[in-house]
């Protein structure tokens, strides 16, 4: 990871190149910001140009030895600290058990999320930061730098440290070894425990702004200029939503789709044609049924907001948004609950594998009745 790789964020990268060489590297740093916002990726950019033994101006050179090694995320002078969850018949797993897949996983994703790490992990069991990492970090510290001026410990997610482990972290924060470094890289501050707050230096990355996100946007897809303000106001910052919102739009679309067809056989009170939907929807497979019906209460809900005439607190995209100025006079103060009601039981009935054309039929009958109401 390259700081030129980092989206936005010009500022800090400034300030983290600056401090580097003016020599003011403080031994530790807790770097926080929200998903999507790239403060792992400043840490390991942070890291790489302090190993980098022919800095440029704005970043690390990349191609010195040190810099070869963080392309491999393999510099015997960088330690990761991450969740992580037991494996079958261990205790207290610890992160070089994952090295691996960890360095797979960053390779694989700039703007990496700790739901996608611990789903490559087998995120179905309990995760942390056990109370063993901090020994190992204890041990590893007390060995000389191999190559490097300084040993830098990146750890992710430091508010998953479970309590013991917190305090034996406490003390070498307390009483640092020369040339060390710890990175904490936090997407909630507040959990990570005061007395250790208080002995790094804090960093806040904000959300990335809208120029530098619509550019990076632009350059990795072909959308036309309306469609990425959409984009941004929806991403609010968040690189990972905005390309999960431009990723999901031919789903979104076909939702949409379906949720007007709806509305409008209920609203016509069309049998025949709330009949044929309701084949449709039966084809469609039961993940799929899931979504919609969370989708149709999104719209529901989102309609309702348009009545308020407050964008900022609006989240539907262009298309939405158009059907939206004709639909949302349907959706009022009182039958609002009860169509968010009437879509929660679908849910639920598809959850418990009831007939899916049966739930459908039977919903856009109870539409018909709301819509008029």
């Amino acid at each position: 990871m390259f700081f030129k790789d980092i989206i936005g964020q010009n500022d800090i990268k400034q300030r983290l190149i600056q401090s580097v060489k003016e020599g003011f590297i403080p031994h530790a740093r807790l770097i926080s910001g929200p998903e999507g916002s790239g403060a792992l990726s400043l840490a390991l950019a942070y890291a790489r140009y302090v190993h980098c033994t022919n800095r440029q101006e704005s970043d690390a050179c990349g191609t010195c030895p040190s810099c070869r090694q963080f392309n491999k995320l393999s510099h015997p002078d960088l330690h990761f600290v991450f969740p992580v969850v037991n494996k079958k018949g261990s205790k207290d797993a610890y992160c070089d058990d994952f090295l691996p897949e960890w360095r797979k996983f960053l390779a694989e994703n700039t703007y990496p999320t700790l739901p996608e790490w611990l789903q490559v992990i087998g995120g179905e069991n309990a995760h942390a930061i056990y109370a063993r990492e901090s020994n190992e970090i204890t041990r590893k510290l007390n060995y000389k730098a191999y190559e490097s001026d300084y040993k830098i410990i990146i750890i992710w997610y430091p508010e998953q440290m479970t309590d013991d482990g917190a305090n034996k972290l406490l003390k070498l924060l307390e009483e640092p070894p020369a040339k060390t470094i710890f990175l904490l890289v936090s997407e909630d501050p507040e959990r990570v425990i005061t007395t250790i707050r208080s002995r790094a230096q804090a960093l806040v990355v904000p959300p990335i702004g809208d120029e530098a996100l619509a550019q990076a946007l632009q350059t990795k897809y072909t959308l036309p200029a309306e469609d990425i303000q959409w984009v941004l106001r929806l991403a609010n910052g968040n690189y990972n939503a905005a390309i999960a919102i431009i990723d999901s739009t031919g789903e979104n679309e076909a939702y949409l789709g379906l949720f007007t067809t709806i509305m409008r056989n209920s609203w016509k009170r069309d049998v025949q044609n709330m009949r044929v939907t309701a084949d449709q929807f039966a084809a469609m497979g039961r993940d799929k049924q899931k979504a919609f019906f969370a989708y149709c209460q999104r719209m529901m809900r989102e309609n309702f907001l348009y009545r308020l005439q407050q964008p900022e607190i609006n989240y539907m995209n262009r298309k939405e948004a158009e059907f939206a100025v004709n639909f949302h006079p349907f959706v009022k103060e009182n039958n609002i609950i009860e169509f968010m009601d009437e879509l929660a039981l679908a849910e639920r009935h598809i959850e418990a594998n009831v007939n899916p054309r049966m739930i459908f039929f039977d919903l856009s009958m109870k539409i018909a009745v709301l819509l008029k109401k």
